[in-house]
């Protein structure tokens, strides 16, 4: 018998199996990433910085997190992973030393209208099943008290067996309670439709008297409506009977044959509501959403008072609340409430509650209610609340990658959140963050600056190491690292003023304040304070406002700068000009598309339960038109050589010679003019990072006609190099006649600001007031808020 020879290690060495304390990447070409090359130490904090564009979502999100994300689901079986989404392995030569990666990102939380603040996190389940255990009177169980449950009750004849084949029919009847208002379906809010903007009663349904998008009557809609055999279509609406317009407006689903086809009718409103309305508003094309706006008011649900429940489960309370009360109260508030109940039979529900409540409260959204939309929350909310399930998690050795942690959070703020990363970091986890905010770089124990440039300029690593030594190693965030912007020495003066009387959106406790025109205002103060319910509830809905928040651009991959930014229409027009041809010939959706392909460019091979191969389409080699399209030039250029243009070549190509476009020059420009001029106009939009988009939505609003800009922490995933490119052309906004009002945490964009307006003084029902407004140099004198001690700090005053 032979044993296995054992390997003895030197006491001094450490342990085979804690040598890997490394996440190593060799040749990412991921995006714009140059075969990068990379080594990460485990259970430390590592910041990623570089200017927006530079690859640092391409190697932290796309590569390292991605190749974590798709490692872990191919331990499941394939049937499993059929339910999955399947990740393609991102482009590296080598990944060693992964860990289970968790993402915390930026992404919205989804609009869908249901879901609350207290859904997405668990907090109403919980609330739900200790109002089922402890709430009098007793209803029934937790679903009772979900708005999302409907009540079902039914009675009829049932067989029962009483055994040796004997049978007994029985009438019987049964009632399910759940927490659904009858009346808002859950809601909280009703719809009421202007049936003047539905219809032109003075025209029958031949003579176009529908004024529904897509209701016309040679679109299938129309056919079905006019071929339905409930009504004439040749007499105008107004004339027909009630029961001709009941069966218009609100028929039950009824199947019938039109054309020889058979299909289900339903009346306009039902079907309104189920096609329409089921989509959030802003999502909508803007002819969709101005219909919607002009057609159907929302208003508080009489019966549930906007709580969204049954009378019966408003009736049932504990200590005198019900669970509607409950989920409307400040967060921090109902901490203190569910500490108050000393219930042992549901003891671990309440320590449970209890900890996700606190961790709200931790991770500075105490200010929130559990009934909030969870499509109102900002990108820096929602990141934050997805936060929340990891804070007292009992998991180590895990990654957690977070995309711009700070984002939409006060300086004040900046620190708790800095206190979060390091408790993470220090239960043995490895933290992972793209960052710009020179603070929350400052605690980092590596630092990957990436670079040099944007786009085709960037993808390299341009330094790693400390934090010190970033300071030193004169790259671009280096050089900009411990930049400080001054107070101006003077400012402008307004040349009007735009009144708000009585504001009281969401928290605001009675608002007056005349916010002045013709000067660069800067609305500040510390996160959940009421800046945005001051600006967005009394101002962005005025004539003339122009408003550029921070939701998402909606695109497609065949979307790119052309397309979303209208550039592509006069770039045709000038094709199609100079060739004598249509311009439908230009466009990769449309006529021009190659055939093989349909204009996208790559083929997609779905394989099942592994990840979609996608390959260059071999017949357009990647350019995505046909060959005869690309015989056709416009100076020297086919339409795939404009669409690989950088905006700033681009700029140039279009503004002179036989390319002359004018109009595609000044869209042109707008690009270059808010730092995007290393994009190429036929990226996809897909592939954009948060900074680009929201630089691109800018230039593109920038062409409207309006009197007063208003933007919603413009310097999100912005450098610090690129803020000083922002304040530009603020500044030229105003120059040029405009009145822009700014949402900011950044203080160089508050020192640079001619009037600063400031809530607070703390977040909820603690904040709500104008606590100072004034010139930034009087804020800095007064000291008297948390911004004005912050921005003295940072002024070095």
């Amino acid at each position: 018998m032979t044993t296995a020879p054992t390997t003895t290690q030197p006491a001094h060495e450490p342990h085979v199996a804690d040598r890997h304390d490394l996440i190593r990447v060799h040749g990412a070409r991921e995006n714009n990433l140059k075969d990068v090359s990379v080594e990460l130490p485990k259970r430390r904090l590592t910041v990623f910085t570089g200017i927006s564009g530079s690859g640092k979502s391409s190697l932290v999100f796309a590569t390292i997190a991605a190749e974590s994300q798709r490692m872990i689901n191919e331990t499941y079986s394939a049937f499993v992973q059929g339910f999955m989404p399947s990740l393609a392995r991102p482009d590296v030569d080598l990944l060693e030393g992964l860990t289970t990666a968790i993402i915390v990102d930026q992404e919205r939380m989804g609009s869908n209208p249901r879901s609350t603040v207290g859904t997405a996190t668990d907090a109403n389940a919980m609330l739900r099943i200790l109002f089922s255990r402890l709430g009098k009177p007793h209803i029934g169980s937790p679903n009772a008290f979900s708005f999302n449950v409907p009540s079902v009750r039914g009675a009829g004849a049932i067989t029962v067996e009483r055994g040796e084949g004997r049978t007994k029919t029985e009438k019987a009847s049964f009632t399910v309670l759940g927490g659904m208002c009858p009346r808002c379906e859950g809601m909280g809010a009703v719809t009421d439709f202007d049936r003047t903007a539905l219809y032109d009663e003075t025209l029958s349904l031949n003579e176009g008297a529908l004024r529904v998008p897509g209701y016309t009557m040679d679109g299938w809609y129309g056919r079905i409506y006019r071929g339905s055999g409930f009504f004439d279509p040749d007499k105008p609406i107004g004339r027909y009977s009630a029961k001709e317009l009941d069966d218009l407006l609100y028929k039950e689903p009824t199947k019938i044959k039109v054309e020889g086809i058979n299909i289900t009718f339903e009346g306009l409103i039902p079907k309104i509501q189920k096609t329409l309305l089921s989509k959030d508003v802003d999502a909508m094309q803007p002819h969709v959403r101005a219909f919607v706006e002009r057609a159907v008011t929302f208003q508080t649900c009489p019966e549930c008072e906007g709580t969204r429940l049954a009378p019966e489960a408003r009736s049932s309370k504990i200590a005198g609340k019900s669970i509607a009360d409950v989920c409307a109260m400040q967060i921090s508030d109902l901490a203190g409430w569910v500490r108050g109940l000393d219930e042992p039979t549901v003891g671990p529900l309440l320590d449970g509650l209890r900890h996700l409540l606190d961790a709200f409260t931790e991770i500075g959204l105490g200010y929130l209610s559990l009934d909030r939309p969870s499509g109102t929350l900002s990108g820096g909310e929602a990141q934050r609340t997805k936060m929340i399930r990891h804070l007292g998690s009992s998991l180590t050795d895990v990654t957690y990658v977070f995309d711009e942690p700070t984002i939409g959070l006060h300086p004040h703020d900046i620190q708790r959140m800095n206190d979060l990363l390091l408790q993470l970091r220090d239960k043995g986890n490895t933290v992972l963050v793209v960052e710009h905010k020179p603070e929350a770089i400052a605690i980092a124990d590596h630092v990957v600056d990436l670079g040099p440039g944007a786009g085709t300029g960037g993808g390299t690593i341009c330094y790693e190491g400390t934090v010190e030594g970033l300071r030193a190693s004169g790259t671009v965030t280096g050089r900009h690292l411990d930049d400080r912007a001054r107070l101006k020495e003077s400012v402008r003066s307004s040349t009007g003023a735009l009144e708000i009387r009585g504001a009281s959106t969401h928290n605001l406790r009675g608002v007056d304040i005349d916010v002045p025109l013709g000067v660069l205002c800067v609305v500040t103060g510390v996160a959940g304070s009421g800046k945005s319910s001051l600006v967005h509830g009394s101002v962005a809905r005025r004539d003339g406002v122009v408003v550029i928040d921070q939701g998402a651009i909606r695109g497609s991959r065949r979307s790119n700068p052309a397309t979303y930014t209208g550039l592509l229409d006069p770039i045709r027009k000038a094709f199609a000009k100079a060739n004598g041809v249509k311009p439908a010939l230009f466009s990769s959706n449309s006529e021009g598309a190659c055939p093989t392909c349909n204009g996208a460019g790559v083929i997609y091979t779905d394989l099942g339960v592994m990840a979609t191969f996608e390959s260059t389409c071999e017949e357009c080699e990647g350019r995505r038109f046909q060959a005869s399209v690309l015989e056709y030039t416009l100076g020297g250029k086919d339409i795939a050589e404009v669409l690989a243009m950088p905006v700033a070549e681009a700029e140039e190509f279009f503004a002179s010679g036989d390319a002359r476009t004018p109009a595609a020059h000044a869209i042109l420009d707008r690009l270059a003019d808010v730092g995007l001029g290393y994009l190429t106009l036929g990226q996809p939009l897909t592939t954009l990072s948060g900074g680009e988009r929201q630089r691109l939505k800018l230039a593109t609003q920038m062409g409207e006609k309006g009197g007063v800009y208003v933007l919603d922490e413009p310097t999100t995933g912005l450098h610090l190099a690129d803020v000083e490119q922002l304040l530009g052309l603020l500044d030229r906004l105003v120059d040029s006649g405009k009145s822009v009002i700014v949402i900011e945490h950044h203080q160089a964009v508050m020192a640079h600001a001619d009037w600063i307006i400031d809530l607070g003084p703390g977040a909820g029902h603690d904040g709500g007031l104008v606590v100072f407004e004034g010139t930034p140099a009087d804020l800095v004198a007064d000291r008297s808020t948390l911004t004005g001690r912050h921005l003295a700090e940072y002024v070095g005053a």
